[in-house]
């Protein structure tokens, strides 16, 4: 299941090289919400993982941005205990133009398949 949220990007950190084929690299939004009269700020942080660490090179700290993540989370026993981790998966990130409801991306949609029905009469 995919996920979106929106706020200001306001860290980036290095790309950490945990194996010869697995890499990472992580930031953080910042989301304030006005709840009941009241202002709360959340900081959220992601992680990118492979081919997606790149990603984060054309935001610049301070942006409003547009997050689609999937959750995953892991569970582990060392020692007789168990232990869990949750990660959110950042996979695509949009730039968002404030005062304009248009958004700028690299993302391109898919083409249309050949199952679109045109019936114009011409």
């Amino acid at each position: 299941m995919s996920y979106e949220i929106t706020g200001k990007l306001i860290a980036k950190f290095d790309t950490v090289q945990h194996k010869e084929t697995f890499k990472t690299r992580e930031f953080v939004i910042e989301k304030t919400e006005d709840i009941g009269g009241r202002s709360i700020t959340n900081y959220i942080k992601f992680q990118c993982v492979q081919d997606r660490v790149n990603m984060l090179d054309r935001f610049n700290i301070g942006e409003e941005v547009k997050v689609s993540f999937n959750i995953k989370g892991t569970k582990w026993n060392k020692n007789g205990v168990d232990n869990y981790i949750t990660n959110l998966n950042a996979w695509r990130m949009e730039t968002i133009k404030l005062g304009d409801n248009t958004e700028n991306s690299d993302f391109i949609p898919p083409a249309p398949t050949d199952d679109v029905v045109d019936d114009l009469p011409f």
